[in-house]
């Protein structure tokens, strides 16, 4: 049974497979890039739900039991003590059911500018160029225009879905159990961030290896159709670099980032 879990969530491309291998350095937790306990979760709630003939035969007892079931269940293998982030970008839609379960638990929001995050996208498929990716349904002869387009579907696009929910929990109730990690903070003053973040979570102090960080999934992105997708650089550093895509696309979502903006942050959201 789990004893501590957190949870981390936010934009794509925004440094959550970094702080995973950040947090993956101290023996105490467990991290890795998106699980899918979050899909499990949701379709159970379906099965269990009032559009399934089965509905019958649950009450919010034995919802609340088997949704936990599905965390013990996946998280068995590990030692007993050990702290679990799950990670997944749909969580800030689940906040509220988050809460009940885990009442205790936080979501770590890793941000970034959306138009750096689209950049960073398009700046992959560049690398690519032999593959088609699952991002955008293995299409062929799209402009970065109509792919931008599918991103930000706020349905089930890569960002756009990410970022509406993320804006439902950062303005609704469970707003109090966010933590925002600015990428470029992230990557420029890790020491602090990683120390602010501990005592967020109540944690005792580990040392880190900000020039040593390794972490790649290449199994999982060969899927995706993005190799090197989630693979981390060896050290924690800011890289200054230029735009790929068209300057118009950029501008489009430069008002994208409410957490920059003390005027929105009414619920107190905490941003390292």
């Amino acid at each position: 049974m789990i004893s501590k879990l957190h949870f981390i969530s936010g934009l794509p491309r925004s440094g959550s497979t970094l702080l995973s291998a950040l947090l993956k350095q101290n023996p105490k937790f467990h991290a890795s890039v998106t699980s899918p306990v979050s899909s499990l979760c949701s379709v159970l709630q379906q099965k269990m739900s009032g559009g399934s003939e089965f509905h019958v035969f649950f009450n919010d007892e034995r919802r609340h039991k088997i949704l936990k079931g599905v965390f013990d269940s996946y998280y068995a293998d590990l030692p007993v003590g050990k702290v679990v982030f799950d990670t997944n970008r749909t969580w800030t839609g689940k906040a509220a059911l988050l809460g009940k379960l885990y009442p205790t638990s936080r979501i770590i929001c890793c941000v970034r500018d959306v138009g750096w995050v689209i950049d960073s996208v398009e700046r992959m498929l560049a690398k690519n160029p032999l593959e088609l990716s699952r991002i955008f349904n293995f299409k062929t002869n799209s402009s970065v225009y109509a792919r931008v387009e599918i991103l930000m579907n706020s349905d089930n696009g890569l960002i756009g879905q990410a970022w509406s929910t993320l804006r439902e929990c950062w303005f609704g109730e469970n707003a109090k159990r966010m933590i925002v990690i600015p990428y470029d903070k992230l990557v420029s003053e890790p020491e602090r961030i990683m120390r602010e973040l501990y005592q967020e979570l109540g944690e005792e102090p580990f040392k880190h290896d900000f020039d040593n960080v390794v972490y790649d999934e290449p199994d999982y992105d060969a899927i995706l159709g993005m190799p090197g997708m989630h693979e981390v650089g060896k050290k924690v550093e800011y890289k200054k670099r230029p735009l790929c895509i068209p300057p118009d696309i950029f501008a489009k979502y430069t008002e994208s980032s409410f957490w920059l903006r003390p005027e929105l942050n009414h619920r107190g959201v905490k941003i390292l």
